[in-house]
């Protein structure tokens, strides 16, 4: 058994996959999947788990060197940019349109239980070296 980190199987098996400059999704309950990517859909109930948990969870397991949020969650959704920003730096921005058509060119879309608006983070791969 592992003694730390992603402890969800389908989860530490995708992030092992990953490569530089794939984008991963993680999006709130209600942000729409793309077809033909995958997901991992840790949703329990509304809410659980939150969108800055598993953020951070990932975060401490991938290296990230740009990011992508909707605009629109300046001021919809504050505590939640000032999240992304914390973790990586300033995020790029695109209307939420733009960005739903954007996760179509994801390798991964992580489904969480986060139900605030626009809890939604693309985030590009970057290497650690």
């Amino acid at each position: 058994m592992k003694k730390s980190g992603i402890l969800n199987a389908e989860l530490a098996g995708a992030l092992a996959r990953l490569g530089h400059t794939d984008l991963v999704v993680v999006g709130d309950c209600g942000l729409p999947r793309p077809d033909g990517v995958p997901v991992v859909d840790l949703a329990l109930v509304f809410g659980v788990p939150r969108f800055a948990d598993v953020l951070e969870a990932l975060a401490s397991e991938i290296v990230v060197e740009r990011c992508w949020v909707a605009s629109e969650i300046e001021q919809a959704n504050p505590d939640t940019h000032a999240l992304v920003t914390r973790l990586f730096g300033d995020p790029d921005t695109m209307p939420h349109e733009e960005f739903k058509r954007r996760s179509r060119d994801a390798v991964l879309f992580v489904r969480t239980g986060e139900a605030s608006p626009y809890a939604n983070v693309i985030m590009q791969c970057g290497v650690p070296f």
